[in-house]
């Protein structure tokens, strides 16, 4: 009977190991990764809410781009009353250029009745007058004028939005790891002080066996409850900080419409693992894929845009004019042939000083943008670099843990033979049992710090394949 009360205190070994697999949970229904992650690059309002600030940035675009639409006219006039009845109508439409500041114009214009002889520009042919033309700019608006400044600011802006959205979605799968990294890890120690639990649990029938019998002094079995109450506040707290875990982890875990889901302990891993695997990537590929640097470089771009408007802004004026128009239909022979002219127009601002305080100012914001620029690089140069000092740091003290942990289950085992021979007692086989548990709980504590820095690495390196993006 000793020894049958010997082999239920002993250390049942694989109910402490982190990686005893759960008959109770299905493969089938175990969370991965892989499942919150895809959950959460479809679902998460932030990423939701970054595109929706991208389709902003698409209609802000085509707002831009309706500077260039095609403008139509219609007018008409009559002279109800008075010595002349003249009538006109006229239909024109205007299209500004795309590649330069002018614009291309056409109409038709008809009149009918007498007009008076300081209208007689007004008066056309029988069938009316059709016209054509265009204006071109040749000094300012030539290369770089307002429409083409604000379609190319909303331009860059549109790419500015989807590194945006490319920087939130980054951080939620980063936070969305982590939250499922955290609910395993916790599912694992709750399943550490549970075991716990019910050994003691266990013990304690055999403990009062034995005192029944004389074998041992009652003192022992109010020494194990007592020990079971303090495993019990134990498990108590892991399963509550489990539940904390779940619920943080619903905030990326979401069904098909978009509402959270709470995964029950049961779809817990049987193990923690990694998740992601840094890329062995060059420094230099890293940082530029960075979106916060690709922004910051479109930042820089927009500002050169100003600076081109700016200096626009300097140069003279000289826009060319050429029309072109004929009269249908019986009318005076004069305005029968094909007319054509050709007009300039000169102007120059003598001062300058909005331009100039413009060019002034833009250039200042470059250099600034350039400064912040070199920083940033470094900086994200000194992140990915202590990152990865992090990972192999972790990676090292992960197997220092699972070392520990496997020699305080041989300590473990041991002191369970001595028990079993009568070499030990309850007190020195209950320390052998909850150093075994520590340790097991330090190698999940030490391999949640290893996949966590993985993670941050992952998303430091920008990598939106292994983020599922």
């Amino acid at each position: 009977m000793l020894a049958g009360w010997a082999a239920m205190a002993g250390i049942v070994q694989p109910a402490l190991a982190q990686d005893r697999p759960v008959a109770s949970t299905p493969t089938d229904r175990q969370l991965t990764l892989r499942d919150v992650l895809e959950s959460s690059a479809t679902h998460a309002p932030q990423i939701i809410e970054a595109m929706a600030r991208q389709r902003q940035a698409d209609a802000r675009a085509l707002t831009a781009e309706g500077a260039f639409d095609l403008v139509f006219n219609a007018e008409a006039n009559t002279r109800p009353l008075g010595y002349y009845d003249g009538s006109t109508a006229e239909v024109s439409a205007y299209r500004p250029m795309q590649n330069n500041g002018g614009q291309i114009y056409g109409g038709y214009r008809v009149s009918t009745g007498s007009f008076a002889s300081y209208d007689g520009k007004q008066i056309t042919n029988q069938l009316g007058e059709l016209k054509a033309g265009a204006t071109f700019s040749l000094l300012r608006d030539r290369l770089i004028d307002e429409r083409r400044g604000r379609r190319a600011v909303a331009e860059t802006d549109i790419e500015l939005a989807a590194l945006d959205r490319d920087l939130v979605a980054i951080g939620v799968q980063r936070r969305a790891i982590e939250a499922y990294q955290q609910w395993v890890a916790a599912g694992l120690r709750v399943r550490i002080y549970r075991e716990l639990y019910e050994l003691a649990e266990t013990r304690q029938k055999s403990i009062e066996d034995q005192i029944r019998l004389g074998a041992r002094p009652a003192i022992l079995g109010v020494e194990n409850q007592q020990n079971i109450m303090r495993r019990k506040s134990l498990m108590v707290q892991a399963e509550q900080n489990l539940q904390l875990q779940a619920n943080a982890l619903s905030l990326f875990l979401r069904d098909g419409l978009g509402q959270p889901i709470v995964p029950a302990a049961d779809r817990l891993p049987p193990r923690l693992t990694d998740g992601v695997t840094p890329r062995l990537v060059d420094q230099n590929t890293a940082i530029a894929g960075r979106p916060d640097l690709q922004a910051l470089v479109t930042r820089i771009e927009q500002a050169g845009i100003r600076a081109s408007l700016a200096a626009n802004e300097l140069k003279p004026r000289l826009d060319v004019k050429a029309e072109a128009s004929k009269d249908f239909g019986p009318g005076s022979p004069v305005r029968r042939p094909l007319e054509g002219a050709v007009g300039v127009r000169f102007s120059v601002p003598l001062e300058r000083r909005a331009a100039k305080g413009r060019i002034a100012e833009v250039a200042a914001e470059q250099d600034a943008l350039q400064v912040r620029l070199r920083f940033l690089e470094e900086q994200i140069g000194v992140e990915i670099a202590n990152l990865r000092t992090q990972v192999g740091g972790a990676e090292k003290l992960a197997g220092l843990a699972t070392a520990e942990a496997a020699l305080a289950r041989r300590m473990a085992e041991a002191e369970r033979r001595r028990f079993t021979l009568g070499a030990s007692d309850f007190l020195l086989v209950n320390l052998r049992e909850e150093s075994l548990a520590d340790a097991t709980i330090r190698e999940i504590d030490a391999n949640y710090r290893h996949a966590a820095a993985q993670a941050e690495l992952v998303a430091a390196l920008a990598d939106r394949e292994q983020l599922l993006l």
